[in-house]
């Protein structure tokens, strides 16, 4: 079985359905209590990343009865629910709010992400923007666009390849070890310009749609990730990991480096980590 549009149709609506009943509402609405720490003062969780994840993950179980549901917040609380993502015939990565610090924070730049993984293959993906009321939808082999909730579509695609001094993008350098890390900063300038959205969602949805040539990651959790990799590579895109191996998404480390085609990714990897 593969996915069809009426399927990303599908997908769509739920996100945009959980987006409606339990991340709006509360949107600069959290009371006390509501936003909590994980595993340190930038890993949030609120009550509205815990209610959109039981709802979309109700909804995926309903339509793709058995499927394996990995979410952010379920994940969190059960960790060998990676481990068989990998294997399941069938499974989905829920990101209930990516971006959750800019949500607890009151800024208006968050998403809803889930994507289809198939023994291991990423074939299905959804980006929902809550503020615009759109999502970035794209599935294996059948491209990538932009969906409206009345069912008008445009086509993704990525901007033309330049050189690294022509070139712009999201740089995510939080989670580099050392010395990867130093090396790579005094690089920065070597971009035309450089910022992070604190969303990986918006990010990959701006690098599809041709608005920045450039991401890098260094922690690849599969609901931030795979989402938006195939949304990516479904515009026309070229990614690898910084040693040059292809995206999987049980990767959890190794780095990502998204760019318009393959020469490009080398002169960007050549130019920020060095040979």
């Amino acid at each position: 079985m593969s996915f069809d549009r009426s399927d990303a149709t599908a997908l769509a609506a739920l996100l945009r359905a959980a987006a409606r009943a339990d991340i709006l509402p509360r949107f600069r609405h959290l009371g006390a209590g509501a936003i909590r720490t994980k595993s340190g003062p930038l890993d949030l969780v609120t009550d509205a990343d815990e209610a959109a994840e039981r709802f979309i993950a109700a909804g995926l179980a309903a339509r793709w009865p058995g499927a394996l549901i990995v979410g952010e917040e379920a994940a969190a609380a059960d960790p060998s629910l990676l481990e068989r993502l990998a294997s399941a015939d069938l499974a989905f990565v829920v990101d209930p709010v990516d971006g959750t610090f800019n949500f607890a924070s009151g800024v208006p730049l968050f998403a809803v992400m889930a994507a289809a993984i198939r023994r291991g293959r990423v074939e299905m993906a959804a980006i929902f923007d809550p503020m615009g009321d759109d999502t970035a939808l794209a599935l294996a082999g059948q491209g990538a666009w932009i969906e409206t909730p009345d069912g008008a579509r445009a086509g993704l695609r990525v901007a033309a390849a330049d050189l690294p001094a022509r070139m712009t993008g999201s740089v995510s350098w939080q989670y580099l070890p050392e010395p990867m890390r130093s090396r790579l900063l005094p690089n920065l300038p070597k971009l035309a310009a450089t910022w992070n959205y604190r969303c990986a969602g918006h990010e990959y949805r701006l690098a599809a749609s041709g608005g920045c040539h450039v991401l890098l990651y260094h922690r690849l959790m599969p609901w931030d990730h795979a989402p938006g990799w195939l949304l990516h590579r479904e515009a026309g895109g070229y990614s690898a990991q910084f040693d040059g191996a292809e995206y999987a998404p049980d990767h959890v480390d190794g780095g990502l480096i998204c760019a318009p085609d393959r020469t490009a990714w080398s002169a960007v990897r050549a130019a920020l980590l060095g040979p």
